[in-house]
């Protein structure tokens, strides 16, 4: 008999070690902690940050750990809520595609605000608990097979974050398991921040980080969480993804699922990802202009047309108009790109986005998969009777069509550029450099000397 998933999650948290890691899975990790420290960095330019700072000041004020971008030092709560926000809130960070989650969003801010906060974590240890929160996260999320109702992200990076911090803290098997039930107790968010294109969304991710630092203080008082927490009556696969396959589990050990997240070349919701590379691609080959079209449709499975089928309006908000494809795929043909700025009220509400955004749809596929994010076709109608389609077999920036070294670093680099603080030239390149060596670091908290000034 096989033993059930909360059995081989405790066992997973408990065994793995840097040395048990394969060279492509430590290269990931680096790869995707500095994307994700990228778009943190960017994600400091949203003014609901100073709001969300001022909120953090009535929990209690603390030194312990700092914000990205800033350099503020709060506690080490605070600070992996913040710099989790800044992560998500362009929705510009990492996804594990068949989980359907954001893992780097809540795991990154919180192994790095307790590094920074307790000093001494080694790179390696970094890597460990980091790979490890990562295969927790997505495992979970991959176990799912309905259709979202809750916001997975947060909810799975929550319980991956709880893992990688229960290795920091040397819990034992016991007591971790006990705060992957204190930290499932708190899990919060759903899709109606989502499809309302509330302010909400990436502030539960903020939330969900915050939750993560708690579960583990309450184990460490020997605090004990409802343990059948994943298979119980009540617990997450009943009520959360209650129609759920336990075919994740036996790769646990054997697939790293860091080396399976996906890039977000732009800015936006990550299903509106294969309408602009299928729409750029057929503008590269046929020669067209906006105006020349009469009319693009991109064929996408169920979860692109719940996530991002969205009637373009003047009036949307920003954080609605990065999940609307048709002005995401406008914007993408108007200027060839898609990036931070794109989300601006006078750019939203531009007359030529908006008549172009009209002329683009999201219609269904035959594809009956509830979490698929591809393959994706995109047909576009030229006013000169021309005509075109590509079809995706993989959405670019995905496993199986990865960024390029050259196109991961020109990322960063704008990102890191695209700040309230626009991070200085030689601050970037030390970055780089510090990330690319991270498992030599003997203290990971000396990434901040790059990341605060």
């Amino acid at each position: 008999m096989s033993p059930k998933p909360t059995q081989q999650l405790l066992a997973h948290i408990a065994e793995r070690r840097y040395e048990h890691w394969p060279p492509e899975a430590i290269a990931a990790c680096k790869i995707f902690v500095l994307d994700s420290l990228g778009v943190a960095l960017s994600g400091s330019r949203v003014p609901m940050v100073r709001v969300l700072h001022e909120l953090t000041e009535t929990w209690g004020r603390g030194q312990e750990a700092r914000v990205i971008g800033t350099g503020e030092k709060v506690t080490m709560r605070a600070a992996a809520f913040l710099n989790s926000y800044q992560i998500h809130n362009q929705e510009w960070d990492s996804v594990h595609e068949p989980a359907v989650v954001h893992p780097m969003a809540v795991v990154l801010a919180s192994l790095l605000a307790w590094a920074d906060a307790q000093h001494g974590v080694s790179g390696k240890a970094f890597i460990n608990a980091c790979c490890t929160a990562v295969d927790v996260a997505c495992t979970i999320g991959a176990a799912g097979r309905n259709k979202l109702r809750f916001f997975r992200p947060a909810m799975c990076g929550a319980l991956g974050a709880t893992a990688g911090l229960a290795q920091f803290a040397g819990l034992p098997p016991g007591a971790t398991h006990s705060a992957l039930g204190l930290a499932y107790s708190q899990l919060s968010g759903t899709m109606q921040a989502h499809i309302e294109g509330s302010d909400m969304l990436p502030m539960q991710i903020a939330f969900n980080a915050r939750s993560a630092f708690d579960a583990i203080a309450l184990a460490q008082r020997d605090v004990v969480g409802p343990l059948n927490f994943l298979e119980g009556p009540f617990g997450y696969f009943a009520l959360i993804d209650p129609e759920w396959s336990p075919e994740p589990f036996a790769e646990l050990g054997r697939v790293a699922q860091i080396t399976r997240l996906s890039h977000k070349p732009f800015p936006s919701g990550r299903a509106t990802h294969g309408g602009v590379d299928g729409a750029l691609q057929l503008q590269r080959q046929l020669g067209f202009r906006a105006n020349d079209i009469a009319h693009l449709h991109v064929y996408a499975p169920p979860l692109v047309r719940q996530l991002v089928d969205r009637v373009p309006r003047h009036d949307m908000l920003p954080a609605y108009a990065r999940l609307c494809l048709p002005y995401v795929v406008a914007t993408a043909l108007l200027t060839g790109s898609v990036g931070v700025e794109d989300f601006a009220p006078e750019l939203i509400a531009d007359a030529t986005r908006q008549d172009l955004a009209s002329r683009i749809r999201v219609l269904p596929d035959e594809n009956p998969a509830p979490n698929a994010l591809a393959p994706q076709r995109v047909e576009v109608s030229l006013r000169d009777g021309r005509s075109g389609l590509v079809d995706l077999t993989a959405v670019l920036g995905a496993p199986d069509r990865p960024l390029t070294a050259e196109q991961h670093f020109a990322k960063f680099r704008r990102a890191a550029h695209s700040g309230l603080r626009p991070l200085p030239l030689n601050e970037v390149e030390a970055l780089i450099a510090a990330v690319n060596r991270l498992e030599e670091l003997t203290d990971v908290s000396e990434l901040f000397n790059h990341l605060a000034f």
